[in-house]
């Protein structure tokens, strides 16, 4: 079965993240002063051929943690879904 992941990184809370301060301080500057402590991360879509849903699940983890995430400074999340 073919299954599409679709993965959330975020960097940590606890960690600055100078391009959503960045951003933050625009809405300021454009009069959008509701918008305030914006995260800046990334989204990443992959598709696996995989049996079942928890193999796919389980695939999609050992990516985020071999390659796509950096554990010292960034969180994931990620959705798997049958196509």
């Amino acid at each position: 079965m073919k299954f599409k992941a679709e993965i959330d990184v975020m960097p940590l809370e606890a960690l600055l993240d100078p391009q959503g301060k960045a951003v933050s301080q625009s809405m300021v500057n454009l009069g959008l002063v509701e918008i305030t402590n914006v995260r800046i991360g990334k989204h990443i879509r992959i598709f696996i051929e995989a049996s079942s849903q928890a193999e796919a699940e389980a695939k999609t983890d050992e990516a985020c943690k071999k390659l796509l995430v950096n554990a010292i400074m960034e969180g994931y999340s990620f959705q798997v879904s049958a196509i």
